[in-house]
């Protein structure tokens, strides 16, 4: 789950000086959700099943054991997801609110701050200048709020729909060990969750690298593994509480 730290008030920048913030899409933070959600729903659900089931063959209490994680790493990720971006959205408000103050207050220096930004860019000064007249003649806040901010103030994150796709993917990415666990005889049940999650983790391993723009062999390596070790751990405390309690 992601974590999350409070802000307190945004810090107020001098008078002219450019300030920036990141900006998703909501479309892209409701898919960013989402394979995260299935990422943790079929390691956390596949670890937590395959520890039950290294104790017991009793079908009713792998069912249960495993019900009982999807439904609260539902919970928390839905929870954790609509605080972060709800966090996100009210720095982003802010940072606008104290964009259209300035914008108000000093004109001119941000008429300047505007320009400087274009020739940044690569625009020559006059070109430059003449980009910013226009821009802030046609909509001086929504010219400010793209080019220093990156923010489209219509299109803010939305933590409701980052919530809601980061719960149901995480109860489907949950889904897929309680059933390969569950469908099997007794006698293979670990083996055929272990190899439907590892195949289960490959293809959202590749998913992710492709969103995120990074290497698939590397992202499918870290996240295979790190499942592989999880299951590992709870298999083996599994055995041992067995064993002990035997």
């Amino acid at each position: 789950m992601t974590n999350v730290v409070p802000l307190g008030p945004v810090a107020t920048p001098h008078p002219g000086e450019p300030h920036t913030a990141g900006g998703l899409s909501g479309r892209l933070n409701q898919l960013r959700a989402g394979v995260l959600g299935a990422n943790d729903g079929i390691v956390s659900t596949a670890a937590l099943v395959v520890g039950v089931a290294a104790t017991t063959a009793s079908t009713g209490a792998i069912l249960a054991a495993g019900m009982a994680g999807a439904v609260a790493g539902a919970v928390s990720m839905a929870l954790g997801e609509y605080v972060s971006v709800s966090t996100q959205r009210d720095t982003e408000r802010s940072l606008l609110a104290y964009e259209r103050l300035e914008l108000e207050q000093f004109p001119e220096r941000e008429l300047e701050e505007l320009t400087a930004l274009y020739e940044a860019k690569g625009l020559t000064p006059r070109t430059a200048r003449q980009v910013a007249l226009e821009l802030t003649a046609k909509d001086a806040f929504a010219a400010h709020a793209d080019a220093e901010l990156h923010i489209d103030p219509d299109a803010l994150t939305s933590p409701w729909q980052a919530a809601v796709a980061s719960a149901i993917s995480f109860a489907l990415g949950a889904a897929l060990p309680l059933l390969a666990i569950l469908l099997p005889p007794p006698g293979t049940r670990i083996p055929i969750a272990f190899v439907a999650v590892v195949l289960a983790l490959t293809v959202t391993g590749a998913v992710s690298a492709r969103l995120g723009s990074a290497g698939v062999v590397r992202a499918v390596s870290r996240l295979v593994a790190g499942g592989a070790l999880a299951m590992a751990v709870t298999f083996g405390i599994g055995q041992l509480v067995s064993t002990l309690a035997g």
